[in-house]
């Protein structure tokens, strides 16, 4: 399994010369077979996924994209996203079921008259809008369980996604201060990596609870608690600057505790079973 963050900002995108190099791009992460395969499923369609065209480059996307909910910074790619946008193109996009509402619904919420000139339907290619409830689904050939976590402002998924022995589980937006259930504690067990909100330090706690978000230190305590192999710290706040996030690579970083960056690429699968070792992530840098 190949991931490529595409974009690893919370909120909003931080443009500037002081976020070059963690990238300023909103939630996104594609998922491959592998790394000679091509992308076919989207954790997420913030900004960052404007630069899954160039990935695909010169095809049209066909894959499902997994939204964790529809808060802008998650979501805001979408019109935006060239590969996707075109004949030929073929999108299954996936969204928490809430309100009553049907997929389509859902994402007509924020992409309609006066908030945007077109509806879902002038999207080109075959798009289709799914409202799915935290139960198990196959997408691209790929294992899939949502699962609850909270987090302020509606429904929240976490994304376990598995594919040939690896596993990953996606949390870009947690609060586990308000508790973690034992069903999204499960989906996290033993995964091979655990992308996890970041956010917040631990001195930012309380904006931390007041938006819905995690600290650091909770993150941490997270992935050692369901015995993650590795740990990517996500979703930057957007005043986060290279130097800022240096340090925290500095006190946090280790050889299971990554700092996401956007561009990244991690490989999971990369150690031979014969070897008897756990399938621990390979990491290119962006």
């Amino acid at each position: 399994m190949r991931l490529t963050f595409l974009g690893v900002r919370g909120s909003t995108p931080a443009p500037g010369a002081d976020f070059v190099r963690y990238g300023g791009h909103t939630s996104c992460v594609a998922l491959s077979a592998g790394p000679t395969s091509r992308p076919v499923l989207a954790l997420d369609a913030g900004t960052g996924i404007r630069e899954l065209t160039g990935l695909l480059a010169p095809d049209a996307f066909a894959g499902s994209i997994l939204v964790s909910h529809l808060h802008w910074d998650h979501v805001q790619g979408i019109p935006f996203f060239a590969a996707g946008d075109r004949d030929g193109a073929r999108a299954a996009m996936v969204v928490p079921a809430e309100l009553g509402l049907s997929g389509r619904d859902l994402v007509a919420r924020f992409m309609s008259p006066p908030s945007f000139p077109i509806l879902p339907e002038g999207l080109k290619g075959a798009w289709t809008f799914e409202a799915r409830e935290a139960e198990p689904f196959r997408a691209e050939g790929f294992d899939v369980l949502p699962f609850d976590v909270a987090h302020k402002g509606g429904r929240c998924f976490g994304y376990r996604v598995s594919s040939a022995g690896a596993s990953i589980a996606y949390v870009p937006d947690h609060a586990p201060a308000a508790g973690v259930s034992d069903a999204a504690l499960e989906a996290m067990r033993d995964v091979d990596a655990l992308i996890h909100d970041a956010q917040f330090l631990d001195h930012e706690r309380s904006r931390a609870v007041d938006y819905g978000h995690a600290t650091i230190d909770e993150a941490v305590a997270l992935a050692e608690r369901v015995g993650a192999r590795s740990l990517v710290l996500f979703h930057h706040g957007p005043h986060r600057t290279d130097a800022a996030l240096d340090r925290i690579a500095e006190t946090f970083g280790s050889d299971s505790v990554l700092v996401a960056t956007q561009g990244m690429v991690l490989d999971l699968g990369c150690v031979p079973p014969d070897r008897g070792a756990t399938t621990r992530p390979r990491v290119t840098p962006a």
